[in-house]
C-alpha cells in the first residue's frame, strides 16, 4: 500500500509540473506576441530604439551591449530589442565586461515584469509597453482596419 501511495503521489506531482509548464509556456507565447506587436507599432510610429546597457548585480556598474531597443522598466533592468526579443539586463559584471561590453542572453518574456520581487516593483508587460509608447495598441488596430 505504501508503494502504491508513493507512486500515486509521484504521478500527481508529475502531472502538476506538466500543467505548470503548459501555463508558463502559454504565458510566454502571449507575451512574445505582445512584444512583436509593440515592435511593429513602434516602427510605424517612428520610435527609434536606443542602445541598451546591462546593470551589475546590486547596482555595481554598467556595461554596454550591442543591443538596441527600449527599456521596459524604470530601473532599466528589462528591455525589448527592435526584433521583439526580451532581455533581462542584470548580470554579474567583471571589469572586462565594463570595459569591452557585455553579452546577455535573450529570455522568454513574462506577462508580469518583476513578479515575486519586492512590493511595488512588479508591472504588467502591457502597462510597461504603454509607458514606452502610449496608445501603441490602438495604433496597431488602426492600421489593421
Amino acid at each position: 500500500m505504501s508503494d502504491d501511495w508513493a507512486a500515486q503521489r509521484t504521478e500527481a506531482a508529475r502531472v502538476q509540473a506538466e500543467r505548470l509548464r503548459a501555463r508558463q509556456d502559454a504565458e510566454h507565447t502571449e507575451a512574445e506576441a505582445l512584444l512583436r506587436d509593440f515592435v511593429r507599432a513602434a516602427a510605424d510610429a517612428g520610435l527609434e530604439p536606443g542602445p541598451l546597457e546591462v546593470k551589475g548585480y546590486g547596482g555595481r556598474g554598467t556595461a554596454r551591449t550591442s543591443l538596441r531597443g527600449w527599456y521596459l522598466r524604470h530601473d532599466r533592468t528589462a528591455a525589448v530589442t527592435s526584433d521583439g526579443t526580451f532581455y533581462v539586463l542584470t548580470a554579474p559584471l567583471t571589469l572586462l565586461d565594463r570595459v569591452r561590453g557585455a553579452r546577455v542572453a535573450p529570455q522568454r518574456p513574462p506577462m508580469i515584469l518583476g513578479a515575486g520581487g519586492k512590493d511595488g516593483s512588479a508591472i504588467e508587460l502591457v502597462d510597461a509597453l504603454e509607458r514606452v509608447l502610449p496608445g501603441w495598441r490602438d495604433r496597431g488596430r488602426g492600421a489593421a482596419t
